[in-house]
């Protein structure tokens, strides 16, 4: 799958051409050869986010018992506590 080549200049980051040069030799590969493998995945990877449907949330039932406030859990877990607490020192 090798059609014509086209001849260019690319100046990359240090950071960026030791990596490369790492997996290159890593894969005993070319650093060309290496370097058009990932410019290759990382561009066919960047096709599938832009088709990607958007994530929703789909609401369902919480299942609590009528009567009880999910707005106010936090009270009814501060009120469990301190009867902990009482029943614990002996009140």
């Amino acid at each position: 799958m090798h059609d014509a080549s086209m001849r260019t200049t690319v100046t990359l980051n240090p950071d960026v051409a030791a990596k490369l040069k790492r997996l290159a030799h890593a894969r005993r590969a070319s650093f060309k050869e290496t370097l058009n493998e990932v410019l290759r995945r990382g561009l066919s990877g960047q096709t599938g986010v832009a088709g990607a449907r958007p994530f929703t949330v789909e609401p369902h039932p919480s299942g609590f018992r009528p009567g009880i406030d999910h707005q106010r859990l936090n009270q009814l877990v501060d009120q469990l506590a301190a009867g902990d607490l009482v029943d614990k020192a002996g009140g």
